[in-house]
């Protein structure tokens, strides 16, 4: 679900995103940037991708795993994007917590300092 959720981002495939998403889906972003529900964040998330120049997305794992019945995956990966004419990158690690259907109920967003990539 999660690689979905990633590959329909990319894609600006908003249907197919919505879909990998619970109802009451909880964005908590790296600046304080948090978002509840599918309707606020699908929105939020669309008008972001969609305003970044020269976006692209490279994920480099997706980490699964169950711990007393709860399934909590893991995505390192980073974004790249042109800035003022420069390409920048931003490393970033997300943690997803999934609902007992599989969909995304809550995803977490950590980010590393961005730098410009040789």
């Amino acid at each position: 679900m999660v690689r979905q959720y990633l590959d329909a981002m990319v894609a600006h495939d908003w249907e197919t995103l919505r879909a990998c998403l619970t109802d009451d889906v909880e964005r908590l972003g790296p600046y304080g940037d948090d978002y509840h529900g599918v309707d606020e964040y699908v929105p939020f998330l669309r008008a972001t991708i969609e305003a970044l120049e020269g976006y692209v997305m490279r994920v480099d794992r997706v980490v699964a795993s169950r711990e007393s019945g709860d399934a909590i995956v893991l995505a390192e990966l980073s974004e790249t994007v042109t800035l003022d004419g420069t390409r920048l990158e931003t490393p970033e690690a997300l943690v997803f917590d999934l609902a007992p259907d599989h969909r995304i109920a809550r995803v977490q967003i950590f980010l590393r300092k961005s730098f410009t990539p040789n």
